[in-house]
């Protein structure tokens, strides 16, 4: 059961989404847990996607809002059902579907109906047969028991308020045996009160996002097993706390250099690996 101020950020956080899912075009991709490139592909190539990735996938569902590339940790094979929690515009689906080809499957999940339609959009101009877009939320997501060999997720998890619900979703979706490819947003120290209290800070992927042990420690107590720190770095806030991002901290009062710096030490991108036994 949520409370209320989790269900406050939840309407936020669909709301914020649902903006950037209207406003997307290509000049739009700096707004969310990316960094201050000016357009979706240098953003998604600094983010560890490859030019061949890039232009395999329509041009509309790169927005430039993930924080790595979750398909290649995956390791993806022909034939596999894939899932993608917080599928936005279907990037990471359309990389996906092409990995497992017509004999495989992909569903994407998101809270946002306006990302949906995209997706949905998206993938009939590409003729893409075998993904499937559905809107629900991560906590409660419109998938069977026990039904897909890979979960995905590309810093979406950082978004919801209660990450152990989540988590308790992807191990309930997953064969047994199935694996879980996550990158996501983290923190090696807290972040300053100003940051923590801002609406604009969670949608911008900063606010929500918990200690790194803490992350860990709630997909451990799930039941995975095999949980791997495949990779991390440094995530660059300059520009979600800049006011050209607009998305991220308060305008006011000014950001100081100081403070700026605060909340960069604190903020580290993950990519995460485990097993569902």
């Amino acid at each position: 059961m949520l409370t209320l101020k989790e269900r406050e950020i939840k309407r936020a956080v669909k709301e914020g989404y649902a903006r950037i899912a209207k406003q997307a075009t290509s000049d739009y991709a700096s707004r969310c847990c990316s960094g201050d490139a000016d357009i979706p592909e240098e953003l998604s190539k600094r983010m560890g996607y490859t030019e061949e990735e890039i232009q395999a996938a329509p041009p509309e569902s790169n927005l430039g809002l993930g924080c790595g590339n979750p398909v290649a940790l995956a390791s993806l094979s022909e034939g596999e059902i894939v899932l993608d929690m917080g599928s936005g515009a279907g990037f990471d689906c359309f990389l996906a579907s092409d990995r497992v080809g017509p004999s495989g499957k992909v569903i994407g999940v998101d809270i946002t109906s306006e990302m949906v339609e995209k997706a949905r959009a998206n993938s009939r101009k590409g003729g893409y047969a075998n993904i499937d877009f559905r809107q629900g939320d991560l906590e409660n997501m419109p998938v069977a028991d026990n039904y897909v060999d890979v979960v995905i997720s590309n810093c979406v998890i950082n978004l919801i308020p209660n990450k152990r619900m989540a988590f308790r979703e992807a191990f309930r979706v997953l064969k047994p045996g199935g694996r879980l490819a996550v990158s996501d947003v983290v923190l090696l120290k807290e972040l300053p009160e100003f940051v923590k209290s801002s609406t604009e800070a969670y949608i911008g992927c900063l606010a929500g996002a918990i200690m790194k042990d803490d992350y860990l420690d709630i997909i451990k107590s799930i039941g995975f097993r095999d949980v791997r720190v495949v990779a991390e770095s440094r995530f660059p806030v300059e520009s979600l706390i800049s006011e050209r991002s607009g998305c991220s901290t308060p305008k006011d009062p000014a950001i100081t250099p100081e403070q700026q710096k605060k909340v960069a030490d604190s903020v580290l991108s993950i990519k995460i690996s485990a097993i569902k036994p």
